[in-house]
Parts: C-alpha cells; structure tokens; sequence
C-alpha cells in the first residue's frame, strides 16, 4: 500500500508565508499600498485641482488646517499653501510625480546595471576591469554630487532628473548583478548552455539574468526609496523638477519660508507624506531581503 502523497508548497505561497512573519513588513506593505493608491488614483479623489489656476484664490492663501475657504466653499483640512493651493490635493498630486521619478529611474537603472553587470562576469577580461574600474570611481564620490551636476548641465524636467538618477544608480545595480553572476557562470546549466553553443548574449539574457534577480530586487527596493529621498532633495534646493511638475520635495520648498512664521503645515505634512513613502518602501525591502537571502536575515 502506497502512503499518502506529500502535499508539495508551491514558491509563491512560501514566499508569502515567510513574508508575512514580520508584522513591520505588513505594515509597511499596507503603507505602500495605500501610497500607490492614494498617487493612482489623485485625479479622482483630490478636492481640487491644485494647479489648476483658474480654481485657486489668493484669498484662501496660508489657511490653517481645517479652515473653510474664505468665500465660503470648501474645508481645507490640511490648510493652503502660499498660493492658496489645497495642501492635501497637493500631497496626493506630489505623490504621483515622486513616485514616478523614483520608480522610472529604478527601472531603467536596474535594466542597464543588470546587464552591463552579468556581461561583465561572464565575459571577463578587460570588458570586466573597465566596467568595475567606472562602477569603483562612480561610486566613490557622493550621488548627490553628481546629480547635481548632470542637472546643471541638463536643466530642469521630469526626464532630466530621471537621466541624473540612472546616472547615479546604475553602478549599485551593476555590482551587484555582477557578484551574483559571478557565483553562477561557473554553474552545471551554464557549462550545458555552453555545450550546445548558446550564443553569449542568450546565455546572457536567459540563464544568468534570471538567477541574478533576487539580489536586485532588494537592492531595487532600497533604491527606489533612495531616488524619491535625492529627488526630493535635488527639487528643495530648485534644480529638480519645475513648479509645473510639482513633487513632495517642491511642497516642502514652498513651505521653507512660512515656517518661522508659524505656518508650519505647508512644509510639515507633506515631509510627513515623504517620509512614510520611503520608510514603508524600506520596510518591505528590509523583508525581502531576509526572505530572499535567508543567511542575511537578522
């Protein structure tokens, strides 16, 4: 008589199970599903157009939180800007252009890094010394730094800092690509790939890129987080975004100035909404990294 079959669990629902063992990561994925959300959907669920500048009166400028407008119509419930911009209609429209700049820049950074990465370790050579020599000298000198000078020479715009952050980021993504490739190029189903003459690039493509992706996706992650945090800081010093794409960065800018005058609200809330962004991007890239690399787990 044959026993009773084992019940086999699939990736997926493993991944889940030891992914929902930390409640800071729930939490932090919760967050990160109602900031994606509330950025989606900002269009539907902002009181106002924001910039919108037929819809906005001087007279509503600088309200405190929870003030009605002076004409009588609506409740500002996180007050005005200096404009008289509703400042939760701002924070949901900042939101979407963050989120944007700092997901746009993680994917193509991550595409190019990932590929120059694995190339550089199974080709070798010289192509590998180069490649780590420009990834040693770039991340040598502090991100900002570069950024800010690729935007001086760029200029201001949604792609121009979206250029200045591949810039940045691609060598975290190269690196680390490459360590992972290196520990899988000398591996059985690459010498088979090898033995029935896969061209370098499929072998490339699809054996090693593959087998090279956890490790980038937490790296992704904390990227992510990182781009929408230098974003920010490149917009709050005026060489990121223009006024007419506004981001939490350009808001708490905005802010800077009323702050002594007590007119705290226009800066503090959305530096509030920036930083929960990031901290529940970090917090889901802080499990990820212990669900996908189990001997880094804490």
């Amino acid at each position: 008589m044959s026993g009773a079959a084992v019940p086999v669990e699939s990736p997926l629902r493993r991944f889940c199970v030891q992914f929902a063992e930390s409640r800071l990561a729930l939490v932090g994925l919760a967050m990160l599903v109602a900031v994606v959300l509330v950025a989606l959907l900002a269009p539907v669920i902002s009181p106002q157009n924001p910039y919108d500048l037929g819809k906005l009166d001087l007279m509503d400028a600088r309200l405190p939180p929870g003030e009605p407008a002076a004409a009588g119509g609506m409740t500002y419930l996180l007050g005005t800007d200096g404009q008289g911009r509703d400042m939760l209609s701002a924070i949901f429209y900042g939101l979407r252009v963050s989120l944007y700049v700092g997901v746009a820049s993680g994917v193509i950074a991550l595409t190019l890094g990932a590929v120059l990465g694995v190339l550089a370790a199974y080709v070798g050579g010289r192509f590998e010394a180069v490649l780590m020599r420009i990834v040693d000298i770039q991340l040598g000198f502090p991100a900002i730094l570069v950024a800010l000078i690729l935007l001086a020479v760029l200029g201001k715009g949604v792609d121009k800092i979206i250029i200045a952050l591949v810039a940045v980021q691609w060598a975290y993504y190269a690196r680390t690509a490459r360590s992972a490739a290196l520990v899988e190029r000398n591996k059985e189903y690459i010498e088979a790939a090898r033995g029935l003459k896969l061209s370098p690039l499929r072998i490339v493509l699809r054996h090693l890129l593959p087998n090279a992706l956890p490790p980038l996706i937490v790296v992704g992650t904390v990227q992510v987080a990182h781009a929408i945090a230098l974003e920010a800081t490149l917009s709050f010093l005026g060489l990121g975004l223009p006024t007419t794409e506004p981001s939490l960065g350009l808001l708490i800018a905005n802010g800077y100035e009323y702050l002594l005058s007590g007119k705290y609200w226009i800066s503090v809330y959305p530096g509030v909404a920036l930083l929960l962004t990031i901290l529940s991007i970090n917090l889901v890239g802080d499990q990820l990294r212990d669900v996908l690399n189990p001997r880094l787990a804490r």
